[in-house]
């Protein structure tokens, strides 16, 4: 269990950065790269105020040594105290912001980093329970007075750290998953919308549900009809709304542990139309496709094909593979779904990628919708890290 440093609110210690570094910040992105710091400060991970080359103050930001990001702008007010009443303030900001969820759900993102005026800092709500990720070393510094806030603001029964990814190593930090404060269960029922299911906050994707997709999951049931299907399912959340208007869905994933959870979920709901299949999404729409089978309405949401930028033109061609197939599995006036999860994969290359796939398949496609992300993920127009979702509503015209 990593032991958090003892917490000090001052930022006693500056940094100098270039002017390229500077310029950063002014076009509003909160990142400065360590190539771009000049004589790096001799100071631990914590809070570090920020001046240019003329030794103007630019701000305060969590610094990290041994992080490629080294500065992560916190406030513009170089005199800023980050002591308990900062991050109390700050994260209520974010809660205002999704005031108007708690009427459709029980489970969004409270805080989605630097989208939130909060880099590096992830937090979730299931229920009564908070999960949240702290992912740089300088944000560390502040664990104790960031649960204080949450425990302050929302009163939750418990609070997990799922701090379990690979970029807290490359912080120089530990990997683990442990309570903050009071229990967390293993599992924890989410109602979205009407339907419920299971989220796994100690060992489930992400911090234990892919929250981020509730509204295209939302639309997808909204246009449902006839013979569904999911593919990568998961644990059924896009089956689930589907169910409520298709004739029949069947639920693909290639986990089985994830298909048993699909089941458990369908059942939860009531929901006797979900079958499960487990098997290779391309192999099985290829197989589809031969056998001249047909649906209503498809749901493609793959994990990330893109993890680097140098595997782009490779995932590229795993979503025009399945987008393709897809199509072509569509009957006439048939509606798919598709996204991407994959930051590298950008919104001008998915569509390009779908336009190639609409030319190959050899149907008329109709651009029905384009999505992005739900109010609880904002996307900021100067940080480009803050989105990553891309989602089409197509249909088939003939």
């Amino acid at each position: 269990m990593t032991v958090a440093p003892a917490f000090d609110p001052r930022t006693t210690q500056r940094a100098t950065v270039s002017a390229r570094g500077a310029d950063r910040w002014a076009a509003g992105h909160p990142w400065i790269y360590r190539s771009d710091l000049i004589d790096p400060p001799a100071a631990p991970a914590g809070a570090i105020t920020v001046v240019d080359r003329a030794s103007r103050p630019l701000g305060v930001a969590l610094y990290s040594p041994a992080s490629e990001i080294a500065l992560r702008l916190l406030d513009r007010d170089h005199t800023a105290r980050l002591d308990a009443a900062w991050w109390h303030n700050r994260i209520a900001q974010a809660l205002a912001r999704r005031a108007t969820l708690a009427s459709e759900t029980n489970a969004y993102r409270v805080v989605h980093g630097e989208a939130d005026g909060l880099p590096s800092l992830t937090c979730d709500r299931y229920d009564r329970w908070l999960v949240v990720q702290l992912l740089s070393a300088g944000l560390e510094h502040f664990r104790a007075p960031i649960v204080q806030a949450l425990v302050a603001l929302l009163a939750p029964d418990g609070i997990l750290a799922r701090n379990d990814t690979a970029v807290r190593t490359r912080e120089g930090l530990t990997r683990e998953t442990v309570a903050l404060h009071g229990q967390v269960p293993r599992e924890i029922e989410v109602v979205e919308h009407g339907v419920r299911y299971l989220a796994a906050p100690w060992d489930g994707q992400k911090t234990g549900a892919f929250l981020d997709q509730r509204e295209n999951r939302v639309l997808a049931g909204s246009i449902a009809r006839g013979r569904a299907l999911d593919c990568f399912a998961y644990h059924g959340s896009f089956a689930l709304h589907l169910s409520r208007g298709a004739s029949e869905v069947t639920a693909l994933d290639s986990s089985a542990p994830a298909l048993a959870r699909a089941r458990e979920n369908a059942a939860r709901n009531g929901f006797t139309n979900i079958h499960t299949v487990e098997a290779d999404a391309f192999e099985f729409l290829r197989a589809e496709e031969r056998a001249g089978a047909r649906y209503e309405t498809i749901v493609l949401d793959p994990p990330a094909f893109a993890k680097t930028r140098n595997s782009l033109d490779g995932a590229i061609r795993g979503y025009k593979e399945i987008n393709l197939r897809a199509m072509r599995l569509l009957s006439p006036g048939g509606m798919l779904f598709t996204a991407s999860c994959s930051f590298h994969l950008s919104l001008p290359h998915f569509r390009d990628m779908l336009r190639d796939a609409a030319a190959d398949s050899g149907r008329r496609i109709a651009v029905r919708q384009l999505r992005g992300q739900p109010l609880d993920h904002p996307e900021v127009l100067t940080i480009p890290e803050s989105g990553y979702i891309k989602g089409a509503l197509l249909e088939a015209l003939d």
